[in-house]
């Protein structure tokens, strides 16, 4: 299932570029350099230089660019990359993406479909625990899958009701085997149920846990929550019961114990790693990432555009709002110049974007038709919305309070008014950014989503109705496209569908796309394993490093 995309993913002493630009990153792009002792494989994988013998034991520091302060009881969180990558250290997924972007059993030992696609039969992994050394069986999977889709009594799900609502029926046939029966066929299914690495395996305690699921998190991950001071710190250590092993059969994970910092300011996190007070930092900003290359052989680099995310900016398009109104979007991407915006904040690194889905994904688009760069037609169209409406064109930009990205949104706020456009500015937390979106209160955001993988991952963002459709989409073409590329089964006429959603973007404009994102992780060189270890089945693990990364292969030298 699912497509396969362009992997590359590097380990660099010297380090390599990154662009962030929206909602505390953004970008995407081609580094045309390489260390020497790098060595290309087949899939497209720029592998690392043999780094010896994982050893066991010590404590590993993370700073990280955001806190989630509203919590890991799964089914109701809302997580963006930070988020992500705490819940990938204490919960496994039932499915999981490897490296030639296939999704593979992870937690389950298998999830087969049926001929149609609407009947699936998970079988649940043997001899796993939970934290608190219950056992994973296929009762506890089933509850879980019935708390994402807000049909389990103990949990109130606000995002993920919608994600699962093509889910008919969710039945335990034996001690160890869940069938899942759909409304419709659904050949993306197993990429849900890995779900950006959000989908998490509870323990029931936990999700029966009436006033501290938020907190008393209980999974079957590599590591056990210790402690967590919300804005602080968040330290978890060693499961010593793991079920998972590494390729010579030895107990993962390798650390004693893992904390995670919120360190919202991106150059500060730089400082913290050079300074030894942080062993891990991950960004997607193009000037901190510059500044780990100026430090060279001190640091390791690892960058990845591969299955990234697209940075843009996200319009509300609710009725009633300035940007309900086409002519006021075409009149913004007209205003938006992508190239200077690219050569400024980027430093022309990034690849710019013409579409939600990435190089090598299915539905890419070299040229989707989105419109260029042109300041004497923005003003035009933003007198024609002017006599259109009877209003003036004024909007509130918002984004994070991150430096770099209040930077670029000054550069965006020049060209805007440049076209005519009157902008007002907000800059929040990422998490109360994230409640904004949620609650529609913006006219333009700095954004960025949208990981590779099954295009059908993209559903919800975009569907009508949906609580995460940020933007209020409400277009019965782009629903039908959404409604046919789900159902398809055949690859071919899925891509074709795909090609047409991302045509329709660029008609529409409800997003003004601007580049794809490389993340970045720099390190202290005593760092190993940063990528994870095999999958159970033997598979290299992803090169993406949009949802965050596996810990338990992670190991430190001496």
């Amino acid at each position: 299932m699912g497509s396969t995309s362009r992997a590359g993913w590097r380990r660099l002493g010297a380090g390599a570029l990154a662009l962030a630009l929206l909602a505390g990153a953004c970008g995407g792009g081609d580094d045309e350099e390489g260390g020497n002792d790098e060595e290309t494989n087949d899939t497209g994988v720029v592998a690392p230089e043999d780094e010896g013998a994982p050893t066991p034991g010590g404590d590993l520091v993370y700073a990280l660019e955001a806190e989630n302060s509203g919590g890991y009881c799964l089914p109701e969180a809302q997580l963006a990359i930070s988020g992500m990558q705490v819940a990938r250290t204490i919960y496994d997924t039932l499915t999981a993406p490897d490296a030639e972007g296939n999704i593979e059993p992870f937690l389950a030992e298998s999830v087969e479909g049926n001929e149609t696609f609407d009947t699936w039969t998970i079988k649940v992994r043997e001899g796993v625990t939970f934290h608190d050394g219950s056992p994973l069986d296929a009762q506890v999977v089933a509850n879980n899958l019935d708390a994402y889709r807000g049909e389990y009594e103990a949990r109130s799900p606000l995002l993920f009701t919608f994600v699962f609502s093509n889910i008919d029926t969710v039945t335990v046939t034996d001690p160890m085997t869940v069938t899942v029966t759909t409304k419709t066929p659904w050949p993306a299914f197993p990429w849900f149920l890995f779900g950006s690495g959000r989908v998490g395996i509870l323990a029931q305690a936990q999700l029966d846990d009436a006033e501290t699921c938020d907190r008393e998190l209980i999974g079957t991950g590599p590591f056990m929550l210790d402690e967590w001071t919300v804005n602080q710190s968040f330290k978890a250590v060693k499961n010593p019961d793991y079920w998972g092993t590494d390729a010579d059969g030895n107990q993962l994970p390798y650390l004693d114990s893992i904390e995670y910092r919120p360190v919202p300011d991106g150059a500060q996190r730089v400082n913290l790693l050079q300074s030894g007070e942080v062993d891990v930092i991950h960004t997607a900003t193009a000037s901190q990432i510059d500044s780990l290359r100026s430090l060279g052989d001190d640091i390791d680099l690892i960058e990845s555009d591969a299955y990234g995310e697209v940075g843009y900016f996200m319009l509300n398009t609710a009725p009633d709002t300035v940007f309900s109104s086409l002519t006021a979007r075409q009149a913004a991407a007209h205003a938006i110049d992508r190239e200077r915006l690219n050569a400024v904040r980027g430093l022309d690194i990034p690849t710019i974007a013409a579409g939600p889905f990435g190089p090598g994904s299915m539905g890419f688009l070299e040229d989707s038709g989105y419109p260029e760069y042109d300041l004497e037609k923005a003003k035009e169209l933003v007198a024609q919305y002017e006599q259109e409406s009877g209003n003036d064109f004024s909007i509130t930009l918002s984004n994070t309070t991150d430096p770099d990205t209040v930077a670029t949104g000054d550069m965006l706020e020049e060209m805007l008014t440049e076209a005519g456009i009157d902008v007002n500015r907000n800059q929040f937390e990422q998490a109360q950014l994230i409640n904004n979106a949620l609650g529609g209160t913006f006219d333009m955001l700095q954004w960025r989503n949208h990981p590779g993988g099954d295009p059908d991952g993209q559903y919800n963002w975009w569907a009508t109705g949906s609580p995460v459709n940020f933007g209020k989409i409400d277009d019965p073409e782009l629903q039908a496209l959404l409604d046919a590329g789900r159902t398809e089964t055949d690859p071919e006429a899925r891509t074709a569908i795909y090609e047409d959603l991302n045509r329709r973007f660029a008609e529409q404009l409800y997003n003004l796309w601007q580049s794809y994102t490389i993340w970045a992780i720099g390190s202290d060189p005593s760092v190993s394993g940063v990528m994870g270890p095999l999958l159970p089945s033997g598979g290299e693990p992803f090169p993406g490093l949009a949802t965050g990364h596996p810990v338990s292969g992670i190991w430190l030298s001496e």
